[in-house]
């Protein structure tokens, strides 16, 4: 099954995430967002990292996801290439492996600025989520 697909967005970058159950579509849209970044099959899984988010409703838990995975990125230059998501409550706990982005040996793709509330959608039934990208 895919993980993720691209979705024709003028500027930015839109994407819809699949999976079994929403967390792992809230895995897979952590995926699409550091696969954007970087060519994920040259990145390890040396490096280990887990925390924590919340948020009010399903749409700002992701947000709070995925902002904090662009965090992760742009602070500790960590890209993480296997995530788990797991829901307790209203906490989104995420667990991550990747390793430091060596720019002279990762193949860069692009610079994602920002997640977006825009045209967000969490599906629960099917499931699935749709993100943009701000890049």
């Amino acid at each position: 099954m895919e993980r993720y697909t691209l979705i024709d967005h003028t500027a930015d970058v839109m994407v819809k995430a699949f999976g079994n159950t929403l967390e792992e579509c809230y895995a897979n849209a952590g995926f699409a967002l550091f696969d954007q970044t970087v060519d994920l099959s040259g990145i390890g899984t040396s490096e280990h990292v887990e925390f924590r988010v919340t948020g009010i409703d399903d749409e700002d838990r992701l947000y709070s996801l995925l902002s904090e995975l662009l965090f992760i990125e742009d602070c500790d230059n960590l890209i993480l290439k296997e995530l788990e998501v797991e829901f307790d409550g209203e906490d989104v706990v995420c667990r991550g492996k990747g390793e430091t982005l060596d720019r002279d040996r990762h193949r860069i793709r692009s610079e994602v600025k920002a997640i977006t509330y825009h045209m967000m959608e969490v599906n629960r039934e099917e499931p699935y989520v749709t993100v943009i990208f701000d890049v």
